[in-house]
Formats: C-alpha cells, structure tokens, sequence
C-alpha cells in the first residue's frame, strides 16, 4: 500500500459530557476522507481521547475544526480532572503511518499550530519532533504548572509560544501541537499468575529499569547519587514503559507495556526480549496481545523477522506474512486476532473500492464477459503480469525450501521479494486501468453547452486520455522488469518447476504485448503529439524487449524438459 496516512490523536478536556465530545468528532467526521478510528472517553480524567487517519492535508483540516469547536463549547474555568491539562485541546499529536517521513509530520504539525495560533488566537507550543528548540520537546516540561499556572508562565519570555498570543486565554488555555512516533500499547502473556513475578521481568526490560537498593533488591534502602537522587539500573530496552499486573478476566499475568518508538523497539524484539526474561526467571510467555491498532508496517516486520529466523523466504503474499506475524507472537493467545480490526491500514481499505482484484476468478471472468466495456483489454493485461510474476515468485519460494540448497534460501528469498513487488504492482493496476477508462469516460460526459465548458471539457478529457495511456505504458514496464526473474529462475531455480517459469514468461510477454496495444489506441487521440510519438516509441522498444526475452526462457525451458 502506497497510502500517505497521518493519524491524529487529539486530547480534549471534556470525558463527561458526551454531546460535547459529539459535536467535536462531528466536525472531524465531516472532513472527506478521514476516518474516524476512537473515542475513549474517561470521566475522573475528564478527558477524551480522540483517534482519527487520513492524508496529511485532511487530517490537518479536520484538527483545525475540531480545535476550533473545541474552543467554542470547553470552558476550561470550569474544568477539573485528574489528568494534566493546560488547554481545551490539551495535547494534537500527528503520527507517521505510512507514505510520510517524520520530517512531513513535523512540518505538518507546525503548518496547524501556526494557523491555530494566528485564526484562533491559542497559544500554541509544539512539541516532540515538531519543537523548535530542545527544552520544548518534553510535553510534561511544556505542561508543567498546566491550566493554574499558565498566567505565569506566559509572561516568562522564555515560555512565549510558538504561535499564537503571549497572553492567558482564560476559556480556552494552550495547547500542545507536536509529531511523535507511533505508539503501540502491547501486552505479553505469562505462564503465572504473580504480579511480582511480572513486575520483575517489567523492571527487567523498561528502559527506566529499577532503583538500586542495598541488600533486598525490593525492600532494601535505595542508593543516591550525589545529588540525593535514586540510582537507577537501567532496563534492556529503549522507548519502552512496562508493568505487571494481574488479569482477573483471564486468571494470568501480564507484562503490560507501551512501545514509544517502535523503529526503536519493534514489537517482536519486545516480545523476544520478554521472552527471553521469563526463560531466565522459570518462566514461559504464553503469547501476547495488541491493545488498540497498529501500523500494517510493524506486523510486516514481525512477520518478516520471524520467517528469516526460520530461514525461510520472506517473499510471500502479504497476508501470509501477517499471519506468521500473528502465530509467532501468540496474537490469538487470548481471543481471535481480526487484522481488519486491528491493523490501520486494512481498516482504510476497507473504505476503497478495489472491485475487480476483490473478486474471484470466476466473477472477474463473467464480469468481462459482460456488456460493460469495462474491465477491457488493459486490465486483463495487467492481470496478465501479474500472473506471470506470481509464477516467477513461487519458483522462487520453492526453490528457497528445496531439500539440499539450504545455504541458498536467503538469495531466493530476495529474489522472491523482488517478484512479490511486481505481483503486488501489477494487481493493482487492473483496477487502476478500468478506472483511468472511466475518467475518459467521465471527461465526455462534461457539459458543452457554451464555449467555456467546451474548453474545460476539452481539457479534461486530454488529461484523462493521457493517464489512460500512462497506466498500460507502467504496466508494459513492470511487466518487462519482473521477466528479469523469470529468466534467473530458468536458468538457475528449482528444476522440476522449470516449466511454470516458462508458463511465466508467456504471460509477461502476453501482458506487455496487451498493454501495449492499449497505449497505442489511447495515444492516437492525444492532442499532444511529442509526449504521443515518445510514448509510442518506448512502447516498441519494450514490446522487442519482451518478445526477444520472453524466446531466451522458453529455449532455457525447453532444454531442461
């Protein structure tokens, strides 16, 4: 997936009053493509947390409205809770999910404070990775003295925000906009049922660790540094917070923790790590579970890092790898692990419309078959391709677990992986072929009924014919690429699958000739006929490619048959 997704999480200071928090998710609702992932609200906290995804652009949108609304109907001079506060909006992080560098959220999460800070006269302090200076990257440090001590600290000019007035805002308070890492709330399962068992293999892998003690490494006296402070044995891990605890519901212990960066600690070296912890203390993890979502990156990963111990190929369909993922870590330990409840990514997919790759083999036939135009030719080709990378892959994947090549599995592995690319790339564009056919066709049906809707439709319909030219052209090109490793696969791959290698060229070779053709109908109406003729040209020279490759595997094939 090549989605550019942030996840927002903002803290509101309102956990009791739900027609308040309603109005404030409305307003993030109404933002076209976001979605709306979680609201947990807490009434000692008086808080409620709020989770929502989309685009970058969105998402900074819906935050804004939601601040603002927040602004209109949250009288912090009435607001009492336990948790720390310092604004109607407390706390607005972004979250890097996927397609974004931390950098972009950074720069996003400053483009909103500046504008909050300027529309909505707020005092804004960014925090985390979006802080300007090293002081202000502690959101605790920012919201020391919180709501009660705001007056004060706006006239210290070391404390002037970011944006927004130096001047306290008795309704509204501050707020605190940053970009952090993606945190993930991970629980380990253990073979017992002793809290203080769990505790010490918590202290063992957090990375504040334990304080030092004389004697009894509980009860004994702690030991301080020359400045009275508590010395700490740090714990194994960085970025993470852990706990135990006892869960009635479940009659176990727990490890319960919070990974704060997991490109620091992934969720599998957590898991390891406990792992080896409770070996050390006689005890066995039984298995582990995901509280709230994850990013579909950290599954991956897990699942990779355990194929790889086993020395097998990582270069397998996504949904297996999860659920290697999923079995390694003992997801399904407790209750069934639904990745299209939990993973971000499948969540917003099941918002999108894939039709054509969403259906079986006999349903995408009769659709064909059918009187709608479409899917055509350019999709059929793409699915063509990636037919004929699928076969590359798995000669690839059989080759990697033959019997005898053992110290071979991590070169066909990579090969795999590099034929997993192309599977995936080319699945994609059979729908994305039938819909770049639909926006000509939709350009078309633009109004004409005077000179200036004749232009624009005009217009329209150039751009729509030149990106349905595009799409079969990128499919060409795929197609071309992935009978790189048909051919390796050929010459050098499992012998008894020698033939599905050949079988793959035939169908690469298919889908470039198809696409091809496809390129060639759609460049004819092209207004612009420089981009038309290069086009046209590159599209011969890969149809020649193809054709002359596509001869050099079936001779490979036919001398090993």
């Amino acid at each position: 997936m090549n989605t550019r997704l942030i996840e927002c999480v903002p803290n509101f200071s309102e956990g009791n009053d739900l027609s308040i928090i309603r109005q404030i998710t409305d307003q993030i609702e109404s933002v076209p493509g976001i979605r709306l992932l979680d609201v947990d609200t807490g009434k000692a906290t008086n808080r409620t947390v709020v989770t929502f995804v989309g685009s970058p652009e969105d998402v900074l949108e819906a935050a804004f409205l939601a601040i603002r609304k927040a602004c209109e109907i949250i009288d912090m001079r009435n607001h009492h809770g336990e948790h720390p506060r310092f604004g109607a909006t407390d706390v607005c992080p972004f979250v890097p999910v996927s397609g974004v560098t931390m950098e972009e959220a950074a720069e996003f999460a400053r483009i909103l404070a500046k504008r909050v800070g300027e529309e909505l006269q707020i005092p804004v302090y960014c925090y985390e990775f979006a802080a300007f200076e090293e002081k202000r990257k502690n959101l605790a440090t920012i919201r020391s003295g919180e709501y009660e001590g705001l007056v004060e600290k706006l006239r210290d000019p070391e404390w002037k925000p970011d944006f927004g007035p130096a001047q306290f805002v008795p309704r509204t308070g501050s707020i605190a906009i940053g970009a952090r890492n993606f945190l993930v709330a991970y629980n380990v399962n253990l073979n017992t049922t002793s809290t203080r068992r769990a505790n010490s293999i918590a202290f063992d892998i957090r990375e504040a660790g334990r304080i030092l003690r004389e004697g009894d490494p509980i009860t004994g006296p702690m030991i301080k540094d020359e400045n009275g402070e508590p010395i700490r044995i740090p714990g194994s891990l960085k970025k993470v917070k852990a706990i135990g605890w006892f869960i009635e519901e479940y009659g176990i212990a727990q490890i319960s923790i919070n990974l704060t960066d997991i490109t620091v600690t992934p969720i599998h070296v957590a898991f390891e790590e406990v792992c080896k912890k409770a070996a050390e203390r006689g005890m066995r993890v039984t298995g582990s579970e995901l509280v709230g979502l994850v990013p579909l990156e950290a599954m991956i990963e897990a699942g990779r890092y355990f194929l790889k111990k086993q020395q097998r190929s990582t270069g397998i369909p996504e949904k297996e790898i999860i659920k290697i993922a999923v079995k390694s870590l003992g997801l399904d330990d407790l209750k069934p692990f639904v990745s299209g409840e939990k993973v971000i990514e499948y969540i917003l997919a099941g918002d999108k419309k894939n039709p054509l790759i969403s259906m079986d083999l006999a349903a995408f036939a009769n659709e064909t078959a059918s009187e709608s135009p479409a899917p055509g030719g350019g999709s059929v080709s793409a699915y063509m391709g990636a037919m004929g990378a699928a076969l590359g892959t798995m000669v690839a994947n059989l080759s990697s677990h033959k019997r005898g090549w053992d110290e071979r599995w991590e070169e066909f592995s990579d090969l795999a992986d590099k034929g997993m690319y192309y599977v995936k790339s080319l699945t994609q564009m059979v729908d994305e072929d039938t819909r770049s056919f639909n926006r000509v066709m939709d350009a078309f049906a633009m109004p004409k009924n005077n000179e200036s809707e004749k232009i624009i439709r005009k217009a329209a319909i150039q751009a729509a014919t030149r990106y349905a030219t595009e799409i079969p052209f990128k499919v060409m090109q795929m197609a071309l690429k992935s009978m790189d490793i048909l051919e390796i696969m050929a010459k050098t791959g499992n012998p008894n699958s020698v033939s599905d290698a050949g079988v793959g060229a035939l169908a690469a070779r298919s889908a470039v000739l198809g696409a091809s053709l496809n390129v060639k109908i759609n460049a004819r109406d092209l207004n612009d006929r420089v981009f038309a003729e290069d086009i046209l040209k590159q599209a011969r020279e890969i149809e020649a490619l193809a054709i002359d490759k596509e001869t050099r595997i079936l001779d490979i094939v036919k001398s090993k048959i």
